[in-house]
């Protein structure tokens, strides 16, 4: 890692890790049909079926990757910004429920989203810009006092009192053993709903990029005499930052960040191709623009105002024990099937026909 550093720097080694580590999630999140909407609809039916079982074994993996390799002396993710900077309680749960809301009406979270848009899913392409602009705006724009009034209603510091494993003195090994117990069931039930081989290999590769991205950034940041923040796969903080790159940059800035965005977008169009799965779809009668747009803007102001979106709290943050993070992703599910319940009885009502 050192002798990559001395010779391309840190910029070019972070973009390429992500490109590829992006590329991995991208073609096994397509395949796999990874999708944390997909699972919160089917718990909302009473259903536990194939999508809550490849959300679970996805989840699995990447608790077991990360948890691993910090038992194993090989990561440390003591100072990754989920549990080192201030955290918002109030920011976890409101913004977690907004954008478990939004992902019912758009119809797929922020990953979803962009491995969608590569499969020529002309929906998700403008809904994704949609959730990038709102985001943008929540993050440096005309919403971002609203973002910071919200988030300073109940903060916690950062620490050992954000760490679930800290809190509870639970180690790392143990939580590994537990993970393995928890994947091997999950790989079970997952088989069970007949999910084929493939996409149950596909969902644990999903949880190995999680993985890796906490790996390598932290191996980067150590081999470095810069200061590199470790980080792991999140969507809506890079696709902002990409998008405003093009816009007001002449040249990409290359981070792990912008790097990420592209490889997701490729591994899975690559996946779709190969799969014979792409091809154009554009709004409907039966999916109205409008339903769209709204669920975008509340993903993209709810995943600023979490901390992150569905994989960047829900999976990343999740691996470590972030307690924002976990109170993040509860508060997706408890939105999601709340909204849910809601479209269904509101699909459900007759409608009182018109008058000739």
């Amino acid at each position: 890692m050192e002798n990559l550093l001395e010779t391309f720097g840190e910029g070019p080694v972070l973009f390429v890790s992500a490109l590829l580590i992006g590329c991995l999630f991208g073609a096994a999140a397509q395949h796999s049909r990874f999708c944390l909407r997909a699972a919160t609809i089917e718990f909302s039916q009473n259903m536990w079926g194939p999508r809550i079982a490849i959300w679970f074994v996805a989840f699995c993996a990447a608790v077991l990757g990360v948890q691993s390799a910090i038992s194993f002396g090989v990561l440390d993710v003591s100072a990754a910004r989920p549990l080192a900077t201030q955290g918002s309680l109030s920011g976890a749960i409101l913004g977690g429920l907004l954008f478990g809301s939004g992902m019912i009406l758009a119809r797929g979270c922020a990953s979803r989203l962009l491995v969608l848009s590569a499969t020529g899913n002309l929906r998700a392409i403008v809904t994704g810009l949609v959730l990038t602009l709102t985001a943008q705006a929540a993050l440096r724009g005309v919403l971002s006092p609203l973002r910071e009034n919200l988030s300073a209603l109940w903060t916690i510091q950062g620490g050992p009192s954000r760490s679930l494993l800290s809190l509870s003195g639970v180690p790392s090994t143990i939580v590994a053993f537990c993970a393995v117990l928890g994947l091997g069931l999950a790989i079970w039930f997952a088989h069970h709903h007949r999910n084929s081989a493939g996409k149950i290999i596909a969902a644990v590769l999903v949880g190995v990029a999680v993985s890796l991205g906490w790996i390598v950034t932290y191996a980067i940041a150590q081999a470095s005499f810069e200061v590199i923040a470790i980080s792991s796969i999140t969507f809506t903080g890079p696709s902002a930052d990409t998008l405003m790159g093009f816009v007001n940059e002449r040249y990409l800035p290359i981070s792990f960040g912008s790097g990420l965005v592209p490889g997701v977008f490729f591994g899975a169009f690559v996946m779709a191709v190969w799969n014979k799965e792409a091809k154009l779809q554009r709004f409907e009668a039966e999916t109205p623009m409008e339903r769209y747009l709204v669920g975008g803007v509340m993903m993209g102001f709810g995943s600023m105002l979490a901390g992150g979106c569905a994989v960047g709290a829900g999976m990343s943050g999740g691996a470590i024990f972030a307690l924002t993070a976990w109170l993040a992703l509860l508060s997706m599910w408890v939105g999601a099937v709340a909204t849910q319940w809601i479209v269904q009885a509101g699909n459900a009502t007759p409608k009182t026909p018109r008058p000739a």
